[in-house]
């Protein structure tokens, strides 16, 4: 079982964004298991209403989604942790050392130039603009990172 957390600051925006959309990407297949969660985190927060609403729109549904904080048992749990940025990725280095193996930058395996190795922006009080332009990263970012595992995987498996 392949068990993917995305990790943002507040685990309202852009992580929830990008389990929503990897959700959607592996929603066939039963090896996966995805999820999020934030470094800084209110738990119990629903997800930002622009990253509700533009899901709502790709017909992903968000209404029972939930905030929650970054802890050692996700991380435990998790077979592969993506951070939104090199300052979540410090965030996790820094607190939960013993995990930075499997740790690493959403953008990392982006076919784009243009992304790879970026941090995703925070559009965390800003405009619908932002989301959609957080979300057309994402949407741009995550099809690699899936092959990417898939490709780790079988070597691990084999």
């Amino acid at each position: 079982m392949k068990n993917v957390l995305f990790v943002c600051t507040g685990n309202t925006c852009r992580s929830p964004m990008a389990e929503a959309l990897f959700r959607e990407l592996v929603r066939e297949r039963a090896d996966y298991q995805v999820a999020s969660a934030g470094v800084a985190a209110a738990p119990g927060m629903p997800a930002s209403k622009h990253t509700t609403a533009l899901l709502t729109e790709r017909g992903l549904d968000l209404s029972g989604f939930q905030s929650r904080m970054l802890d050692r048992e996700a991380l435990n749990q998790a077979t592969h942790v993506f951070a939104m940025s090199s300052h979540h990725m410090a965030a996790i280095a820094d607190e939960f050392p013993e995990h930075v193996d499997k740790v690493y930058l959403v953008s990392e395996f982006a076919a784009e130039d243009d992304v790879r190795g970026k941090d995703v922006s925070d559009p965390f009080g800003q405009g619908r603009s932002a989301y959609e332009a957080t979300l057309s990263d994402l949407e741009r970012m995550l099809p690699s990172l899936l092959a990417y595992i898939e490709q780790t995987w079988k070597k691990n498996e084999g």
